[in-house]
């Protein structure tokens, strides 16, 4: 009977220590991990892009902003940087990617939004840049820290200014997900670039085609690693079920040859979205640089689209 009580509790032990591997591979961001956005992602679609990128980065860095914090529902507090143009003018709430920085990810939105007279609120995700947490949720958590951004900027600028939810990556993912959350009244439409469908659709394609290990049983260990030491479930939300309850116009950016998030995942987005939806898929474009590989159809979409909501 010892024996198979000690046989018991060793499967349990492993269980849980698996578990927790998991918990730190996919949700876990260490204080220690680098915030320079000058250290670019690895790949040869991002290699071909340095310079470019680069300069982007020093130009944003340049950018003189105001600090400013919310607390998320959790009791978090969240660092955002604001930068301002002109009083009254429309709000970008800029949310980054996964494991990402923001001042990288935004480095050419940033400028070219400025440009267009519109103030912007880039925000370090949590667990991110100065945001407190230990941990990011793939959306399931962060969207909630999304309303909490939105709800401070309707207080600190007015109920009369317009708000424009943006994000990249995991931050796409984070707006489409707060969609249908109780957002105030004057956020006008939402800017998602490079989304993932769900949060359980691209950690399977991570496990699967992008590590090979066998997805049922390593997606159940990552799930319940999630559950267990993060406190977050992540069957709670995902893009896909969000927009068929949106109300906002929405546009969409995807690279069509995006290695981490599928394009297809940008057309099950789109064909859910019970609100007005535009598309645009970018041709030989990796996941996140479809302004780097063909800018005049980027602007051109997006500045129609700020047009159809009334922020230019």
């Amino acid at each position: 009977m010892l024996y198979i009580i000690l046989a018991a509790v060793a499967v349990i032990l492993v269980f849980f220590i698996i578990c927790y591997v998991c918990y730190r591979m996919a949700f876990y961001v260490s204080p220690k991990e680098n915030k320079d956005p000058h250290i670019l992602l690895e790949g040869e679609q991002y290699l071909a892009l340095k310079d470019e990128t680069l300069a982007l980065v020093d130009g944003a860095l340049a950018i003189p902003y105001t600090d400013v914090y919310t607390t998320s529902q959790d009791a978090l507090r969240l660092h955002g940087r604001y930068y301002e143009v002109k009083k009254g003018a429309p709000v970008e709430i800029m949310m980054h990617g996964y494991r990402s920085i923001a001042m990288r990810d935004f480095c050419g939105a940033l400028q070219f939004t400025l440009a267009t007279g519109h103030n912007v609120l880039v925000v370090d995700q949590r667990a991110h840049g100065e945001s407190e947490g230990r941990a990011l949720a793939f959306g399931v958590l962060e969207r909630y820290d999304c309303l909490a951004w939105a709800n401070f900027a309707r207080e600190k600028f007015g109920a009369d200014t317009k708000i424009v939810l943006v994000g990249v990556s995991m931050g796409a993912a984070t707006v489409l997900m707060a969609s249908d959350l109780p957002l105030p009244e004057n956020v006008v439409g939402i800017v998602a670039d490079s989304a993932y469908s769900s949060p359980k659709a691209i950690i399977r394609k991570v496990i699967g085609k992008d590590m090979h290990l066998p997805v049922s049983i390593s997606y159940v260990f990552a799930y319940l690693g999630g559950r267990i030491f993060g406190g977050f479930d992540l069957h709670k939300s995902s893009a896909v079920e969000s927009v068929k309850n949106c109300k906002l116009p929405v546009l969409l950016f995807h690279g069509e040859d995006d290695r981490f998030v599928p394009c297809e995942m940008c057309g099950e987005i789109a064909a859910a979205c019970a609100s007005d939806v535009t598309v645009l898929t970018v041709p030989n474009a990796g996941h996140g640089l479809e302004y780097l590989i063909d800018k005049e159809a980027y602007m051109t979409t997006l500045h129609v689209f700020l047009k159809k909501i009334g922020t230019m």
